[in-house]
């Protein structure tokens, strides 16, 4: 059963666990699970998706029982109206507070077909650093290993926009493939048994689109996430 964080007549919105896909995609042919399906058998009706998370990504999913409100909520996501905020843990000690402002092209389609090069659009995210840990373990090439807690809010929603951001930071996601660095995904695996790409979104919120009330939906990191978390005495305000 998947989590539910909020339902009423028009939407509902799931606390969407690792690994899972929202929709097919080609590049995850073998896959067979998806959020729109199970959360479709678990309510008995049709459910649309009003935005995307990444596979490897936990938290906040919104879906509509209707494509109108689908739209509806769509040209809020493309404004900028609705709130979004992440957590990730980034290798090394980013600076406090920024904002990355790197345009980003879209690489795949929405089935994870590669589209033909792209113009850039622009791409924004505010960050903030919550908490830092200096282990004592050469994990590169330091005799110490840096990782540091951050507060993500995307201004837009671009393709893989925070992983691509961190990295173009210098500071990628702990637990990301393609975009991070492997010896520090294999570190965390192997000491702290994290597998899971560090990164969720813990709040959404956004203006109805049949009420016009505010409405917002949270959650925690989740699982292996939580777990690192008290491990190192971090929690979403911090140290």
């Amino acid at each position: 059963m998947l989590p539910l964080l909020y339902q009423d007549d028009h939407l509902v919105a799931i606390d969407k666990p690792p690994g899972l896909l929202v929709h097919r995609s080609d590049i995850d042919r073998h896959e067979t699970r998806f959020a729109v399906q199970l959360l479709r058998d678990q309510l008995g009706r049709r459910v649309y998706p009003a935005h995307r998370l990444d596979k490897g990504t936990s938290g906040v999913l919104l879906f509509a029982f209707e494509p109108a409100i689908v739209k509806a909520l769509a040209l809020q996501f493309e404004t900028g109206a609705v709130e979004k905020t992440y957590l990730a843990v980034v290798r090394g000690w980013p600076p406090e507070v920024g904002t990355i402002d790197h345009p980003l092209a879209r690489k795949y389609d929405d089935y994870g077909r590669h589209l033909p090069s792209a113009e850039a659009q622009p791409a924004v995210t505010y960050y903030r650093r919550l908490a830092t840990v200096e282990l004592p373990v050469a994990v590169d090439r330091y005799p110490t290993s840096r990782y540091a807690l951050m507060e993500l809010k995307p201004q837009t929603g671009r393709q893989h926009q925070l992983r691509r951001h961190l990295k173009h930071l210098g500071h990628p996601i702990i637990g990301d493939a393609t975009h991070g660095k492997g010896i520090h995904n294999r570190y965390f695996q192997q000491a702290f048994g994290c597998h899971r790409l560090l990164l969720a979104c813990i709040h959404l919120g956004f203006q109805h689109p049949v009420s016009g009330e505010k409405v917002g939906a949270e959650t925690t990191a989740g699982d292996q996430f939580d777990t690192l978390l008290a491990h190192f005495g971090w929690t979403a305000d911090g140290p």
